[in-house]
């Protein structure tokens, strides 16, 4: 089984259905063999999603234990390629996708696993499932990991960027603006840069739920980052920027 370059979505589905089909026969030591040279090599992300896709339609116990190898090896390809499985894992098994993605952010302990693991499982979760990811995410807010904490924003960033300020969603805009409320004064840059991702892209798309909400938790927090607010105010207009930060700043 030789894949040295994958160049085309035909080739990494091709692949993927056959380390799946590895992995399902008890053959993972060989699917993770397969793996290495695509893994050194430079595969775009949308290459190495559409071949993690097809792994994670596998059986759940073996496929795991066959992310869990590939994990270790902290690949730089095989976050897109790990998180893509656990997405396509999201409809018959979302709580426990999500608990797999946050033991692996956590092993990983690196920004951009965090950011590439976010977006792929909690922040599809919440395109898919609203209510039922957001259940379980509020956990999230408070663990002790400051990458699991940063997910909480990334996810809810991939979400706004997807709801792109149709009306239709500011219902659910709301529920989670409700959901970052305890998150506002967060102290850690890292999981700071992901909060305040979230509100950037609210605020690009729905900033008149934003606005009001935002002088609101300025006006109430004993202390909050300056990064938090630079992020959060970055599409407001210069009207509401001031009432932000006057509010923050009383």
């Amino acid at each position: 089984m030789r894949h040295n370059l994958i160049t085309n979505p035909k080739e990494a589905d091709t692949l993927g259905i056959e380390l799946a089909g590895l992995v399902k026969a008890g053959r993972s030591a060989q699917a993770s063999a397969a793996l290495v040279p695509i893994l050194s090599s430079r595969i775009p992300f949308r290459l190495l999603d559409r071949i993690g896709a097809r792994v994670g339609e596998g059986p759940l116990q073996k496929t795991n234990a066959f992310l869990d190898t590939v994990a270790r090896g902290k690949a730089m390809g095989a976050w897109p390629l790990i998180g893509s499985a656990l997405a396509a894992q999201l409809d018959r098994d979302l709580e426990g996708a999500l608990a797999r993605c946050r033991k692996l952010i956590i092993m990983a302990d690196a920004w951009y696993v965090a950011d590439t693991l976010a977006e792929r499982v909690p922040g599809a979760a919440l395109v898919g499932n609203f209510g039922r990811s957001l259940a379980v995410l509020k956990r999230w807010r408070t663990d002790p990991d400051r990458w699991v904490r940063k997910s909480c924003g990334v996810a809810v960033h991939l979400w706004a960027k997807r709801a792109r300020g149709d009306p239709r969603h500011l219902p659910k805009v709301k529920k989670l603006l409700a959901f970052l409320t305890p998150m506002f004064e967060e102290q850690n840059l890292d999981a700071v840069k992901g909060i305040g991702w979230a509100l950037k892209t609210i605020g690009r798309y729905y900033p008149d739920a934003l606005t009001p909400w935002l002088v609101r938790q300025a006006g109430r927090a004993d202390r909050v980052r300056p990064l938090m607010l630079h992020k959060a105010t970055t599409y407001l207009s210069r009207a509401d920027r001031t009432s932000a930060y006057m509010a923050a700043y009383r």
